[in-house]
């Protein structure tokens, strides 16, 4: 009787131990390896599938849509059960779209959202990320505390806000709508915001901190009250940009207040050092996470309406990051 048992001990040991997602095969496309905040999502994307035991292959498109859109094409042919992607090009979603119903599998897009009529044409398509308009909100907010309660970050005395913007790609959602909703915040705050210069920068450190440099030529830093920059990347460039004139160094009244967005660590180490004044974050781990769950769910045929909303998203919230937050 006794060796029954442990026999049967074994077998229901054996079979909690057998991942929940076995042969379960996930495709996943990252328009560039080479971006912190994407590094952090596929590491994530990463972890949960191990956890899961599903399989993840995950193709770097190298910031080239015809790369990613034969990355594609190479995972519908090697058989995933479902697609993963970050597009290169927002707009090519339908392409993309049009591939994976071809081939009947689900496919859930990750921080580029395509626009919902694209979402649309496909059952099985799914978007998850966070809403831009928030990071926005947020990154305005947190210049509006700042000026509140530093009455000599008005430089010239005018009741203005002079400032400067740092976009991320052309055509991309977060650019548009956390530049757009930055300085709105800021308006609605009665404060009136006045855009000295912007120029895109492509999410890039190396390329803001070359405009911020034209910027700081051109304008002069002393009349430059506050830089607003679409991501962390950005906003570390245009510090660099800022300390290379000996401002952001410890000086009061040599400091102008630089946000981002995404909480990475170097910016969380600018903030603790004085060099940055705050961000917003973007939770990569969170819809890194979400991103896998709902894949695994799809791949294996489950009703996922209890997971999305709208029918079509999975929202991870923004969070205001300041000095001494983690």
């Amino acid at each position: 009787m006794r060796k029954v048992f442990v026999t049967a001990l074994v077998l229901v040991l054996a079979a909690a131990s057998c991942s929940f997602a076995d042969g379960v095969k996930i495709g996943a496309g990252i328009y560039r390896f080479n971006d912190a905040f994407m590094l952090r999502f596929r590491n994530a994307m990463s972890a949960e599938s191990e956890k899961a035991g599903a399989k993840i292959d995950i193709a770097d498109g190298r910031d080239d849509q015809p790369t990613q859109d034969a990355q594609i094409d190479e995972f519908i042919a090697g058989g995933v059960n479902v697609l993963i992607v970050n597009l290169v090009d927002r707009m090519a979603a339908q392409e993309t779209i049009d591939k994976a119903k071809s081939a009947d599998i689900p496919v859930v897009f990750i921080n580029r959202e395509p626009p919902l009529e694209v979402l649309n044409t496909y059952g099985k398509a799914y978007y998850v990320g966070a809403k831009a308009e928030e990071s926005g909100i947020f990154s305005g907010q947190l210049i509006v505390d700042y000026f509140k309660s530093h009455p000599e970050a008005d430089k010239n005395h005018d009741g203005k806000l002079q400032f400067v913007l740092l976009k991320g790609q052309n055509g991309h959602q977060d650019m548009i709508l956390r530049s757009k909703y930055s300085v709105e915040t800021i308006r609605d705050a009665e404060i009136e915001p006045v855009e000295l210069a912007s120029a895109i920068a492509n999410w890039d450190k190396l390329e803001a901190m070359k405009i911020m440099n034209a910027f700081i030529m051109s304008i002069g830093p002393e009349n430059i009250e506050a830089v607003i920059a679409n991501n962390d990347e950005m906003a570390l460039g245009a510090v660099e940009a800022l300390k290379a004139q000996d401002y952001n160094k410890g000086d009061p009244s040599m400091y102008i207040p630089v946000v981002g967005v995404d909480a990475n660590a170097s910016a969380l180490e600018a903030m603790d050092r004085g060099e940055m004044l705050g961000t917003v974050l973007n939770d990569a781990d969170g819809q890194g996470s979400a991103a896998v769950k709902l894949a695994v769910s799809l791949a294996q045929g489950k009703d996922v309406s209890g997971e999305v909303t709208d029918g079509k998203y999975i929202w991870v919230p923004y969070q205001k990051v300041t000095r001494g937050e983690k």
